[in-house]
């Protein structure tokens, strides 16, 4: 392994801190490496695994104005390209517009997720407004380029998929006031490259396309009835599906300048479905039971019907107990276990407007990835992470069968935890399980990191290769894998 140390960042955060979303797994990293040639520790690299796994982290340089969640750290994004049989990788921070000027005044600037925006010392970005556009949620490669984004919106920022090189914000004329969500879709099929945005002002949601070579060829304002809080959205070959849950601010408290979000109960959940080219007036609305999704797995047409296929929580905003400590309420936020996160779907008819749903499976997990071709397409075979319950970590690897429910599971060891796992497929493969499975791991005790591949046949085997990173990285959240830039230098 040749490792060349590009950037160190000053460790300004305090050196007792107690934070578990700063320490342990969730530890930051501070140094930007270009590490050649990995060593492999077991197994060896699928000669014909060609092209790039790239993982977005939540990794703070700075400490916070107050409460820190764990979704406010900047982003640093990771990448580990495969070629002829080796591996190479470099990570680098996301240097949004918010993150130079912290580090120019050396201190926070902006307020986080779960503290007022009135606390903020400058304007900012987000649905909600003064907020610091941390570009640490998702990444997706769109027209040869690794775009970040952040989730309660932003500007997508864009870098090189291979040498991560910075490319700067991605803006068109009629870009969003308060910027693009995170989870754009990139249909492999198309190219298109099928993007949202909300805000907490009319007109609330906002849906667009970009074509293959990163055009705006199509926005429309979609007729939400007020602010809301949607994280995903789905597509088809011809619709896209977006989401009106009822756990949203508390309307009384956003009044009051107050962003808290509330499970109104008594509401049902709603989905927004019109034409991939539609406006406002092609919107058709269907309702199922009151829950939250934060992720999709797929979506597709059968006969007269959409298909729609997610993690349905049982308990969207699950109470903490008083053994959970002081950062008990903190950790029952993101607590997967807790919200009882199991794979759902829904079958929305187009004839009569209906909904039905059905459980998919009772295993708990999330963050779902599928082959990208069978986007939007009939499929069989998700994979996804299980979550340890408690804090936000992924324990285990599961590729599940979404027509039989049947599961084939992977549990790390002790001590290690995984990373959103996208499959890579074989080249020239027709069958969505003809690939491998691509993911990062951290061991907290072994203080190191490795990338894991699996056979996305056999993932309960256990990694047919592990290769040695030259540092460890903390976790984050969303990862993916881009095949079309395996040549690129």
């Amino acid at each position: 392994m040749q490792t060349q140390v590009i950037r160190e960042y000053e460790d300004r955060l305090p050196a007792d801190d107690p934070h578990p979303y700063r320490t342990g797994a969730w530890r930051p990293n501070r140094v930007e490496v270009d590490a050649l040639d990995l060593e492999v520790l077991e197994g060896a690299i699928p000669a014909d695994l060609q092209g790039v796994y790239l993982r977005n982290t939540e990794n703070p340089l700075l400490p916070s104005l107050g409460s820190y969640h764990p979704f406010d750290g900047d982003g640093m994004l990771h990448a580990i390209h495969f070629h002829g049989g080796r591996a190479d990788y470099r990570n680098r921070m996301v240097r949004t517009e918010g993150l130079s000027a912290e580090l120019e005044a050396g201190e926070p600037l902006w307020a986080g997720i779960i503290e007022s925006p009135a606390r903020s010392q400058r304007d900012g970005w987000g649905a909600r407004t003064r907020m610091k556009d941390a570009s640490s949620t998702d990444v997706v490669v769109h027209a040869g380029r690794a775009l970040t984004s952040f989730y309660q919106c932003g500007d997508l920022y864009a870098h090189d998929p291979v040498t991560l090189a910075a490319e700067g914000a991605l803006r068109w004329e009629g870009f969003p006031a308060w910027g693009v969500s995170a989870h754009p879709k990139h249909d492999e099929n198309t190219g298109e490259l099928l993007f949202f945005s909300y805000a907490a002002e009319a007109p609330y949601m906002r849906y667009g396309v970009l074509d293959a070579v990163g055009r705006l060829v199509h926005q429309t304002d979609v007729p939400f009835p007020g602010p809301r809080l949607p994280h995903d959205m789905a597509f088809t070959e011809r619709h896209i599906i977006l989401n009106d849950f009822p756990v949203f601010w508390d309307p009384a408290k956003l009044a009051e300048g107050v962003y808290r979000p509330r499970f109104h109960r008594e509401l049902p959940s709603r989905f927004a479905v019109m034409p991939r080219r539609g406006g406002p007036g092609d919107v058709r609305w269907f309702e199922a039971d009151p829950t939250y999704v934060l992720h999709w797995i797929n979506a597709y047409e059968r006969d007269d019907e959409i298909i729609l296929d997610g993690f349905r929580q049982e308990d969207p905003m699950p109470r903490p107990r008083p053994e959970d400590g002081p950062y008990g309420p903190l950790m029952k936020q993101v607590d997967l276990a807790a919200m009882k996160t199991r794979p759902h779907r829904y079958r929305m008819d187009l004839r009569t407007g209906k909904t039905r749903e059905e459980p998919l499976s009772d295993l708990i997990c999330e963050f779902p990835t599928i082959h990208g071709r069978f986007g939007g397409r009939a499929y069989r075979r998700a994979y996804a992470m299980t979550a340890k319950p408690g804090w936000f970590l992924f324990d285990g690897l599961v590729a599940l069968d979404v027509e039989t429910g049947a599961t084939d599971h992977f549990a790390f060891p002790e001590g290690v935890y995984g990373s959103e796992s996208p499959m890579a497929p074989r080249p020239g493969s027709e069958r969505e399980d003809d690939g491998w499975v691509v993911t990062f791991v951290s061991s907290v005790r072994g203080d190191s990191s490795e990338c894991w591949i699996f056979d996305a046949q056999r993932i309960a085997a256990g990694p047919i290769a592990r290769v040695a990173l030259p540092h460890r990285l903390c976790s984050g959240t969303h990862a993916c894998w881009a095949p079309e830039i395996a040549d690129k230098a």
